[in-house]
């Protein structure tokens, strides 16, 4: 247990909250330009300037370019025809390509939104120049990123990833624990003594509690130093419901472990669990996106109720108010499981 206490929080915020990213950067891009014209050229410079694209070797033409995709040697490709410059300041329109490799569906749609930010904009500077647009009126506009002006994706990782480390340590250790007791027999020793049950199970549970708060302490400690965090809101508020939290997945943890007789056991049952409530809880998703049955489950996750309120304490800065409907609902759930780890737990004197 010790190097899962101690390691797993620096491979967790170290390794996985820079893989675990959904920034879209070094888009791979071959361009098929057979028009050859000063246009074409200030298209491929402005590509070269994009910090999100990465433009491979130019292509002969079209087919070599799509040979690429097929080869997984480029992301996009994008095709300029003969005589795009002259149809353009000869009619004023004027067509190019763009064709993404849409195996993964939100980055063709990020690198088609991107491309068609460049072409808009290299379209509105040649009119600019060439005084079509001299009496026409235009509305700029300015966005404003509340929270996260720089737009860092760690800084919505982080959160994530400490949750699911508090629900590894919560539930998978505590499950582990009693089990192994049962495996190497120390558990029926403690059944032949007059110890009630309940206080068994709170003996089994203060301990990763501590230890869950400790984690907690630790993953904010590194976030902070290492990645410059913000901590916009009450720790006071987050580390009372990190603790409501912690009961609820200690609960769920022990009643797994009573329901099992070895450690293979408790892994099988702790990973499934585990794995439903990573995926549901929008640690990498966005839950308003999911089909409605997959948000009506979300009631009875509690990882779903932390990744909320974590993210909303430390990057918004909400206090006790703004988290009271996620409050009770853990509560709720942590009422349910502690007693029903105690109840389910057989003693025998």
């Amino acid at each position: 247990m010790l190097p899962l206490i101690f390691v797993l929080p620096l491979v967790q915020l170290i390794v996985l909250v820079n893989a675990a990213t959904m920034d879209m950067k070094n888009i791979s891009v071959t361009v098929a330009d057979k028009d050859l014209s000063s246009t074409s050229r200030l298209l491929i410079s402005k590509l070269e300037a994009s910090p999100f694209f990465k433009l491979e070797d130019l292509a002969l033409s079209k087919e070599e370019a799509i040979e690429r995709i097929q080869d997984n040697k480029t992301d996009v490709v994008i095709f300029i025809p003969h005589n795009m410059e002259s149809d353009f300041n000869r009619e004023g329109n004027a067509k190019l390509q763009i064709i993404t490799d849409a195996i993964d569906a939100s980055k063709a749609q990020l690198s088609f939104g991107y491309l068609s930010n460049i072409v808009r904009g290299l379209n509105l500077e040649i009119s600019i120049e060439q005084q079509l647009l001299t009496d026409v009126k235009q509305i700029k506009s300015e966005a404003l990123y509340w929270f996260n002006p720089n737009l860092n994706y760690k800084y919505y990782m982080l959160p994530a990833i400490m949750a699911i480390l508090l629900t590894i340590i919560g539930m998978f250790l505590t499950a582990l624990n009693l089990v192994r007791e049962k495996e190497i027999g120390t558990a029926e020793q403690i059944n032949v003594t007059p110890i009630k049950k309940s206080h068994f199970i709170i003996g089994k549970l203060v301990p990763f509690l501590i230890i869950g708060l400790f984690e907690l302490t630790l993953a904010l400690t590194l976030s902070k130093i290492i990645y410059d965090l913000p901590i916009n809101g009450n720790l006071l508020v987050l580390y009372a419901f990190a603790f409501v939290y912690l009961l609820a997945v200690l609960g769920i943890g022990l009643f797994i472990s009573t329901q099992s007789q070895t450690q293979q056991q408790v892994m099988m049952i702790s990973f499934f669990f585990l794995l439903v409530f990573v995926l549901l809880s929008g640690a990498f998703t966005s839950v308003d996106n999911m089909p409605v049955l997959a948000q009506e489950l979300n009631r009875l996750n509690p990882l779903y109720y932390f990744m909320n309120v974590i993210r909303m304490v430390l990057i918004k800065g909400a206090g006790f108010r703004d988290i009271m409907v996620e409050f009770g609902s853990t509560l709720l759930i942590a009422c349910i499981t502690v007693p029903l780890a105690v109840f389910s737990y057989r003693k025998t004197s």
